[in-house]
């Protein structure tokens, strides 16, 4: 098997036949041998339908259903687990990577790279869209001191060392492009075209995003912790010179700090700190005691071919 292309699928329903003429006359021009695997993560509009009649009518498409939603990073995973290529594929089926674009993420495969990533130079998005993606990954470089690309989604091919390397990660929380940085290998990126989208809207809405966000960082960086090791230190250093200012100033000047306010809002300001720094330290814990349960990333329901 050549190429292996995996498409999670979640609502847009009626790009799904488009889809896949356009994804197999590619692969027929480039290649003698592949697949398609089309991961139903449990899609609302009933997508399995047409998933299941064309993976009955051709052998080359695979179809997963997965038992419940649970979500595009997971559903990807699954295909990657269950597909034989060479190289693997991974686009979204909304069609707004052009399935035409993957002949030039081949070709530039075969010149020697085991990872290339298809930047959308000009992002055919809405603003909102746009700009909580850039939010997403400027906050993602912080705390995970890597670089990310707005421009750079799923959509890349993957050789069958990366694909397996990235099976050999475990971790309960899964962001499919962390991931890849993760295991490296030899990387570069091509600019694709990017379309508009026809069919659907985007199910990443701003809460969505955040909560991806605080998991990526949660499961992929300890820095949060080693800032509140570092403003712990600063509010303790501030509080000394404060007490020994005061302390100075009483016996030099005679001066005194009265009064009820000013220690109660100290005291609401501290608690609240804290109250913020064991919820983060909550986090972590929360995310070692999902580990250890070792429960399955996913569970199929169904498999056609």
């Amino acid at each position: 098997m050549e190429i292996s292309v995996i498409s999670p699928v979640y609502g847009c329903r009626e790009s799904i036949g488009e889809l896949y003429e356009k994804v197999t006359a590619t692969l027929q021009k480039i290649c003698s041998s592949y697949e398609i695997i089309f991961v139903n993560d449990n899609c609302p509009q009933n997508s399995w339908e047409v998933i299941s009649a064309i993976a009955k009518n051709d052998k080359n498409v695979k179809a997963i259903k997965l038992s419940r939603n649970f979500g595009q990073h997971y559903a990807i995973t699954a295909g990657i687990d269950h597909c034989s290529g060479k190289y693997a594929i991974v686009m979204d089926c909304d069609l707004q990577d052009k399935p035409e674009e993957m002949e030039k993420l081949y070709k530039k495969a075969l010149e020697g790279y085991d990872v290339v990533h298809g930047r959308r130079v000009e992002r055919q998005d809405s603003f909102f869209k746009s700009f909580t993606s850039k939010l997403f990954y400027k906050t993602l470089e912080y705390f995970t001191d890597t670089e990310h690309d707005y421009t750079i989604g799923n959509f890349g091919i993957y050789s069958r060392k990366v694909i397996d390397a990235v099976k050999e990660l475990k971790e309960k929380s899964r962001d499919f492009l962390l991931l890849v940085k993760i295991v490296g290998f030899k990387k570069t990126e091509i600019a694709v075209e990017h379309s508009e989208r026809v069919y659907g809207k985007s199910s990443y809405n701003f809460s969505k995003m955040l909560d991806l966000a605080i998991d990526s960082i949660v499961s992929h960086s300890n820095k949060p912790l080693r800032l509140i090791v570092q403003f712990g230190l600063m509010v303790s250093m501030l509080s000394f010179f404060v007490a020994v200012g005061l302390v100075v100033a009483h016996f030099t000047y005679g001066f005194s700090v009265e009064g009820w306010t000013s220690l109660m809002v100290s005291m609401f300001f501290l608690f609240g700190i804290l109250f913020g720094i064991l919820g983060i330290i909550g986090l972590y814990i929360g995310k070692i005691f999902d580990q250890v349960k070792n429960r399955p990333l996913y569970i199929i329901d169904e498999m056609i071919n």
